[in-house]
């Protein structure tokens, strides 16, 4: 028994979003991503895993790179190649949302930051501060000196 092999097949010049099931809620996404047809590169492989001779023979399992920001997607969970693409693309908006969110985060994160540390200190801060600092000056005043001349 042979071990599957997965042979790259790219057709992503003949394949296009028109061949793609109609999915306006999809394309309404790529489009507020701006994801583009011409930034994506599709490959097709065989796939591997559970499916017996069907997985084995075509190559169903899709592999869609988003080349500007590198992410990658690998689908393999449908038996037919055209809902693999579908659910492909619609996996690429999630993880690109997630990463323009967390990059949002970020940035809210740094500029609270920046306000809680040049925020003015409260009065009542610095009046206990200055409690604190008499009171040590007043223990360490009784000590006094130690002589041993006298």
């Amino acid at each position: 028994m042979h071990a599957p092999v997965a042979a790259p097949i790219t057709r992503s010049d003949t394949h296009s979003m028109a061949d793609l099931p109609d999915d306006p809620t999809l394309r309404a996404r790529m489009q507020k991503l701006r994801i583009r047809e011409e930034d994506l590169e599709e490959d097709f492989i065989r796939g591997s895993g559970a499916g017996g001779q069907k997985i084995n023979k075509t190559s169903s399992t899709v592999v869609l790179r988003h080349v500007p920001s590198g992410i990658e997607v690998r689908c393999q969970r449908e038996r037919s190649q055209s809902q693999n693409r579908l659910i492909a693309r619609q996996e690429l908006c999630d993880r690109l949302e997630a990463v323009f969110k967390n990059a949002q985060m970020e940035i809210q994160n740094d500029r609270e930051k920046l306000r809680r540390q040049t925020r003015a200190r409260p009065r009542g801060l610095k009046r206990r501060f200055v409690a604190g600092k008499r009171h040590r000056a007043g223990i360490k005043e009784g000590r006094g000196r130690v002589s041993g001349e006298e």
